[in-house]
């Protein structure tokens, strides 16, 4: 009887052990053993990846609860350490990828803005992804021509163009803003690309994806053999023809599609 005693008060303490155990991992609980700062800090850095991962797509404004958060992150050295480990990956790439033909069709694709360019400066004032992109005042702000370099980017662009590879800028700027961009582009170190690609009236109907796709299809039907792109968002990447390597910039600021 005593047996019998021992064995069910020792069931009843596992499971309330167990019990406890589970409970323990609910977020309500974790919040109050850490802080509601460390979890919201987690779930925004989750947010901030699964967007780098493509897993979370076609959002128009960050979290509200989370803005503060990317823009610590934007503006800081980690930003600045991720773009920088991106860029060393393409070094090495460029160490023994690409096997020049000389007759001047090995090409290369960078993006514009937040690959060449950055628009942090803009986003600083205007809610960094807060609030839903203002398309009008961000092309107003591009028509001043002070967006600063990338400087990981510069340095990088250069030594492309140095290898003797052909460089393409496609943008989904329009191409009312050519004389802007190239004005912004020259004054912060950069020269000496093949063609720079703009939106003209028809593509301004095309998914920015769609649009891109058709650029990179005109290179391929003009000889071109692209060995890489870099860019800050997905759509400078997806649909055929593709690259023979891609390498993606941290930006979770916006989403293009």
């Amino acid at each position: 009887m005593q047996m019998g005693k021992l064995l069910g008060f020792l069931l009843l303490s596992s499971t309330l052990f167990i019990g406890l155990v589970a409970a323990d991992w609910n977020i309500l609980n974790q919040k109050r053993k850490h802080g509601v700062g460390s979890s919201l800090k987690n779930y925004c850095e989750s947010w901030r990846i699964n967007v780098e991962l493509n897993n979370i797509r076609g959002f128009e404004v960050v979290p509200q609860e989370c803005v503060e958060y990317i823009q610590k992150y934007m503006t800081s050295s980690q930003y600045k350490a991720d773009s920088e480990r991106a860029i060393e990956e393409v070094t090495l790439y460029l160490t023994s990828c690409c096997s020049l033909n000389g007759d001047g069709k090995d090409a290369w694709i960078f993006d514009v803005d937040n690959t060449l360019l950055s628009t942090v400066p803009y986003f600083k004032k205007h809610g960094f992804g807060g609030k839903k992109l203002n398309a009008t005042s961000l092309e107003a702000w591009m028509r001043e021509s002070k967006a600063p370099a990338l400087e990981h980017t510069l340095k990088l662009f250069h030594e492309i163009k140095d290898r003797g590879l052909k460089i393409f800028l496609i943008s989904s700027r329009k191409e009312t803003l050519r004389s802007f961009t190239v004005d912004n582009l020259i004054k912060v170190g950069y020269h000496g690309w093949t063609s720079l690609m703009l939106r003209g009236l028809e593509d301004e109907v095309l998914e920015v994806q769609r649009y891109k796709s058709k650029a990179r299809q005109h290179l391929i039907n003009e000889g071109y053999r692209i060995w890489g792109i870099i860019g800050d968002q997905w759509s400078s990447f997806e649909g055929p023809p593709s690259a023979k390597r891609t390498f993606k910039l941290p930006n979770s600021i916006y989403y293009l599609a």
